[in-house]
């Protein structure tokens, strides 16, 4: 399992003193307000303030004070240990538990490995490359078993939803 987790990615420089504006990938937006340190390339930094704006967190980073500063970081993404994640309720994964999971039909027949989670607001869809490309809602009635652990997924087959 992933050490790391992202929690969002920099988007933006925010003002002229250093604020970086960030897209949240997590559910939990308000995460941000009590997150003290984070890891941006890899280096812990120290998180000194937050505000929120639709859809979009604006951070305050120790030691980026300019715009200057700030604008290297775009594109970045910010990172959590693990061990400082949110807690998940049951049958919910992070996503860098998902990205890269083998998905099988029940019946034992492999599609491919999931490649990236397109979050729709409904609910997510994992596309799966393999031999073919293809896009599996993540809904209870689909998703049969994932099994973090050995990385594999269980869906029903193809054809009964499809």
């Amino acid at each position: 399992m992933e050490q790391f987790l992202t929690v969002g990615r920099i988007i933006n420089t925010h003002g002229i003193k250093g604020e970086i504006k960030v897209k949240p990938i997590s559910d939990d937006v308000k995460r941000f307000k009590e997150l003290k340190e984070a890891y941006i390339n890899e280096k812990l930094v120290n998180i000194k303030g937050c505000k929120f704006q639709p859809n979009k967190v604006i951070l305050k980073i120790e030691g980026i004070d300019s715009i200057e500063e700030a604008v290297k970081l775009k594109n970045k993404p910010i990172k959590v240990k693990r061990e400082n994640a949110v807690q998940l309720p049951e049958d919910s994964y992070y996503e860098a538990d998902i990205i890269g999971c083998e998905v099988f039909e029940e019946n034992g027949n492999a599609i491919g490995n999931v490649d990236e989670i397109i979050y729709t607001g409904s609910n997510d869809v994992y596309w799966v490359k393999g031999e073919n490309e293809v896009l599996i809602p993540a809904l209870k009635d689909i998703i049969l078993k994932i099994d973090i652990n050995n990385k594999k997924i269980i869906i029903k087959s193809l054809d009964v939803w499809q």
